[in-house]
């Protein structure tokens, strides 16, 4: 029974915490939570390992592998999350800086773009299906946006 408890108490944390909104930067200075910024390119959201890292604009990111944080060091802009990876539905249609969960993106145009994904109010919350509705005005609204947002 002990075992039984243990399991589901470490499904639990394991749900919550890959479904946790999290800033873009933490106070330890990890960059998305530690995900691998390169892997978003690959199609899929992947943990970084504190092995492979780069410093980058005084934040830490990880990488799954030698070479994507080789890829990353070449070409850090192209990888580096839109709107300092805060939320860009937040950015572009509420006009502020949203946590994000780091398994919820998009790739657009070859860039990176990240989305709230949580509870709010009671509910889940995904500001990417949002997005997805209206991408191409959302995306114009959140450049233009995100110098005046940026500062807040």
């Amino acid at each position: 029974m002990k075992n039984l408890i243990l399991i589901i108490g470490l499904i639990v944390a394991g749900y919550i915490s890959a479904t946790a909104q999290i800033p873009p930067v933490d106070e330890n200075g990890l960059a998305i939570g530690g995900y691998d910024v390169v892997s978003y390119f690959d199609g899929k959201a992947q943990k970084g390992n504190a092995k492979f890292t780069v410093k980058q604009n005084g934040a830490t990111y990880r990488f799954a592998s030698a070479a994507h944080r080789d890829a990353f060091k070449k070409e850090p802009a192209k990888y580096l999350p839109q709107f300092d990876g805060y939320c860009a539905w937040g950015v572009a249609a509420k006009d502020t800086k949203f946590p994000i969960n780091p398994e919820t993106f998009d790739i657009i145009d070859g860039k990176l773009y990240l989305f709230f994904n949580g509870p709010f109010d009671g509910q889940n919350f995904n500001t990417v299906l949002l997005w997805t509705e209206e991408t191409t005005k959302l995306k114009a609204q959140a450049h233009s946006k995100w110098p005046s947002v940026k500062n807040k």
